[in-house]
């Protein structure tokens, strides 16, 4: 059994997230919320709150229980990028890149 949640345009950038999400793929749930919640970043926030999410569907959709359930895959997607400007000398302007992701984690009993 497999399910998953989404959070689409998180407001941290691919990269970042990455990072956090490579510490936790391919453990169990209870193992990943520790290093979840040590974690001093805002993308552990993130995830966490997704992993959260996805333990609820597995729990609503299927009765499983947490303790047997494992993260199998984390996808860190490129979402839309907002674009801004800010002013410079001379009357010049620079663009600033703020940048969006879509997080999706699947978790299986298997």
């Amino acid at each position: 059994m497999k399910t998953f949640s989404i959070y689409r345009n998180a407001r941290s950038s691919p990269q970042k997230l990455r990072l956090v999400s490579n510490l936790i793929k391919n453990k169990k749930i209870e193992k990943a919320m520790e290093v979840l919640n040590f974690l001093n970043k805002k993308s552990s926030f993130l995830i966490k709150k997704v992993l959260v999410s996805a333990v609820a569907n597995a729990h609503h959709n299927y009765g499983a229980s947490s303790k047997i359930l494992k993260i199998k895959n984390i996808f860190i997607d490129e979402g839309p990028t907002m674009k801004r400007t800010i002013a410079r000398a001379k009357g010049r302007t620079n663009q600033i890149s703020k940048r969006t992701s879509h997080i999706k984690i699947v978790i299986s009993d298997e």
